[in-house]
């Protein structure tokens, strides 16, 4: 992530105005981005076991540390290594320093150490240094490397870029990247991963659109919560979720080089915990809301965007650690998923199953506190919830939940979940009929809220009575559809 206050969000402020592959139908999985600037985080070794003991099995790096590469020999974690913006212009110019770089970073690890890309460079194109002339000649030499030492088909090349790099991208069927970089960098780029069977890293964060555009911008929209969508005018579809406007937004710029074909990684995405007084959106709740959300989704499948219903997409969350040496908001030291100790900054899983939705659901679920005042059950709206003594925001035991559609999964699949609950389920369905309290919007999502969050309270919210097969999921704020009030329970 690179000067992220005038990259992600301003460009779609400013648009606005003017791992892992997985099928649709199958699981993916989620990995890390393991940045370490910062003076305080433990060894590698224990970093390794931390990424165990909780499932997490792919891994993104910012350099090809040696005591890194080497803590993760033996373990099957997947690893992505870097290439610095720094060395680009030696690794483009000298074909002899490409292949001893591969040759000491990757061959040299390999395959003890699972590495599966390298990244040349990170968001080249936003770095004020200029590399951009490097990058696709300095692509081309470390696949070369590769190719010589037989490890062009296990492990691919890369290199992720900014959402800067896009001229246009509201509405996302006009995405399109900017004319300086088009034809002369975009185009070669693409043929070769095209070529290679690679993919496009794409960095993207809701959290700078939301930032800058919170008067405009639904925070459910941007946090992957139930909302009443934003079609896109030039193509009819509708958002659920602005992570999946910005990454369809790339998806049109690719289409209008005709590269169609090219698979997207989102190699960067996250909420910050904590943020300056101006950083609207910044905390924890939302922080855990936007990626255990993130998480399910990817998990259970339902991964494909609107523009794209099956692409596979590859998540790597950012970031594993705060890092209290980043320069920048307080936001930029304040992504981790963890503290330096290792303590979780808040709870979410990066597995399925548990006991808090049954039936294959994820364990997490987003935690907004108990209702401040009223009865159980009256449907008040949460307090934002209160760190414990080590400062980390945890899921309680209590309090008010709702089950809720995911629209990830599709209408046809909402739409069967809802006839079951409304039919054989006894949901009381009578309020989204025609005419009734309930039934605008006329929106298969939001009928299906409803009718979910009915079955689940009539069941008296059991375990296993929020999933429809992984169609729902509970909350534990109110749901806010339209002039809708869900009933809830504690």
């Amino acid at each position: 992530m690179l000067c992220p206050s005038q990259s992600m969000g301003l460009l779609l402020f400013c648009s606005f105005l003017l791992p892992l592959f997985f099928s649709y139908s199958e699981a993916g999985s989620v990995g890390v981005n393991y940045g370490r600037v910062a003076n305080n985080l433990p060894p590698a070794t224990k970093v390794v076991e931390l990424l165990k003991s909780n499932d997490i099995g792919h891994v993104k790096l910012y350099d090809a540390d040696p005591s890194v590469l080497r803590a993760l020999a033996g373990t099957g974690i997947k690893v992505v290594v870097t290439i610095p913006n720094e060395v680009l212009a030696a690794t483009a110019a000298r074909s002899g320093f490409a292949f001893a770089w591969v040759q000491r970073n990757v061959a040299a690890y390999y395959p003890s150490t699972q590495i599966e890309a390298i990244a040349v460079g990170n968001e080249v194109f936003v770095d004020t240094r200029n590399f951009t002339a490097f990058l696709v000649p300095a692509m081309q030499n470390v696949h070369a490397a590769l190719s010589r030492l037989r490890l062009d088909s296990a492990v691919k090349v890369c290199s992720p870029i900014a959402l800067t790099a896009l001229q246009a991208s509201y509405p996302p069927s006009a995405g399109s990247f900017r004319s300086d970089l088009a034809e002369p960098v975009m185009q070669p780029m693409l043929e070769l991963l095209r070529t290679t069977g690679s993919y496009l890293m794409v960095n993207a964060y809701p959290f700078f659109a939301y930032e800058a555009n919170a008067d405009v911008i639904s925070l459910d929209y941007a946090l992957f919560r139930p909302n009443e969508g934003v079609v896109d005018s030039g193509n009819g579809l509708r958002y659920y979720s602005l992570l999946d406007a910005q990454i369809d937004a790339v998806f049109a710029a690719m289409s209008a080089l005709k590269y169609d074909d090219i698979k997207i990684v989102i190699s960067e995405t996250g909420w910050p915990s904590k943020g300056d007084s101006n950083e609207t959106g910044a905390g924890a709740a939302n922080a855990a809301a936007y990626n255990g959300n993130l998480v399910r989704r990817a998990l259970s499948g339902n991964a494909g965007t609107p523009l794209r219903p099956q692409a596979d997409l590859n998540v790597y969350v950012f970031a594993l650690f705060n890092e209290n040496q980043k320069p920048g908001p307080t936001s930029e030291r304040n992504y981790g998923l963890f503290y330096p100790d290792e303590g979780k900054v808040y709870d979410i899983e990066f597995t399925l199953g548990g006991s808090n939705n049954g039936g294959g659901g994820l364990r997490w679920e987003e935690d907004r506190g108990r209702s401040n005042g009223g009865s159980k059950g009256s449907g008040s709206p949460p307090t934002q919830p209160q760190p414990s003594s080590s400062g980390t925001v945890r899921a309680s035991s209590t309090g008010e939940r709702w089950c809720v559609a995911n629209a990830m999964v599709g209408k046809a699949r909402l739409q069967a979940a809802l006839d079951y609950a409304c039919g054989e389920g006894g949901a009381d369905c009578r309020p989204i009929q025609p005419g009734a309290a309930c039934y605008e919007p006329d929106t298969v999502e939001a009928h299906a809220s409803y009718a979910f969050n009915s079955y689940y309270q009539r069941k008296g919210r059991a375990i296993g009575t929020c999933d429809f097969e992984g169609a729902a999921y509970l909350v534990s704020q109110s749901p806010k559809i339209g002039r809708c009030a869900f009933p809830s329970g504690a």
